[in-house]
């Protein structure tokens, strides 16, 4: 089936759905995980998404990790390793009509692909006009990529990286 990219507007149920998943992928790491973190714009109130829970498994090693992919194959994610990231496992999930539903970055605990991805989420939450901008940039993508994943991706990776500066500041300040 081909990838439909599309973003849609906030949905109140995504942190129900995120509340619901993480459960089961709680039982499924075990002792692997440490803990699991709703990220990625379906956990940012108020801004158009990409209708797929991103979740963040802390996890004590990669090698426990790799010890229980049976038992996210059988929760229907696919075990993806790294796919591009070092030091990341990469678990997607799709329904059975073969769209994403939801994806697994696990990374060891004090991995800064961890803080990265809480700090922009964070940040974006504490910065409306901010994470207004961030919608309305995946809107226009959404409209001009023609279905091109890559080319979206490509899009916001100049604000993502801006955006990050900042949050990593703020982030770091609060602590």
């Amino acid at each position: 089936m081909p990838f439909i990219l599309t973003v849609e507007p906030h949905r109140e149920f995504w942190s129900l759905d995120f509340e619901i998943e993480a459960a089961k992928v709680k039982v499924a790491l075990g002792s692997a995980l440490n803990t699991l973190h709703h990220v990625g714009s379906t956990s940012i109130p108020g801004i158009y998404a990409k209708p797929v829970i991103d979740m963040i498994a802390d996890v004590t090693s990669l090698g426990e990790v790799d010890q229980r992919v049976q038992e996210m194959q059988a929760l229907g994610y696919e075990s993806q390793g790294e796919l591009g990231i070092p030091g990341r496992r990469f678990f997607p999930k799709n329904d059975a009509s073969g769209m994403r539903t939801h994806q697994v970055h696990a990374f060891v605990h004090g991995s800064p692909h961890i803080e990265r991805h809480l700090a922009f989420r964070d940040y974006l939450i504490a910065h409306p006009k901010t994470a207004q901008a961030y919608s309305e940039l995946k809107r226009r993508l959404v409209q001009t990529c023609n279905g091109d994943f890559e080319a979206y991706m490509d899009g916001k990776d100049a604000f993502i990286k801006n955006a990050e500066v900042d949050a990593l500041s703020w982030y770091a300040r609060r602590a």
